[in-house]
């Protein structure tokens, strides 16, 4: 991130406040808030953008930050949207994640810092991760369409 805060893609990357996202986050189901906020796991296959397969971005759900670009998903297998490359690496913050009795790294929206899944190295090249994501977590746009930015305020 650049001193202005924006990405090398150009977004905006300050922190929502927790006004903010307390607001933001009212729009929520009661599933996605316990995934997104609550640091919860969707039940493998049950995902609506598993089988996605348009062109497109998918991007945070709360905060409109984008992503993921489809042509970086990929069927892993294991029932999560997975993609091997982040739309932007600014867009995603790393956090190492000790629950459930291993060390996993935990992904969240840089933006926001919602609860999206995990990244694991065993993906495909050429980075060789996975980042195993929570639909309920995103929200697909297709090619050329709008993204609506929810920023601090």
């Amino acid at each position: 991130m650049d001193d202005v805060g924006r990405s090398p893609s150009g977004y905006n990357l300050v922190r929502l406040t927790a006004m903010r996202r307390a607001s933001l986050a009212r729009k929520l189901t009661p599933d996605q808030y316990r995934i997104m906020i609550d640091h919860g796991t969707e039940r493998p296959f049950c995902g609506g953008l598993l089988h996605e397969k348009g062109n497109g971005v998918f991007a945070c759900r709360l905060c409109g930050l984008p992503l993921f670009h489809s042509e970086a998903k990929f069927d892993s297998g294991t029932g999560w949207p997975s993609f091997y490359k982040a739309f932007d690496d600014a867009h995603i913050e790393r956090i190492e994640d000790r629950s459930h009795g291993m060390t996993r790294t935990e992904i969240r929206c840089a933006r926001c810092d919602s609860h999206l899944g995990h990244v694991f190295p065993d993906g495909p090249p050429p980075t060789f991760e996975r980042h195993c994501l929570n639909g309920a977590a995103m929200e697909f746009f297709a090619e050329g369409a709008a993204i609506p930015q929810f920023e601090a305020g």
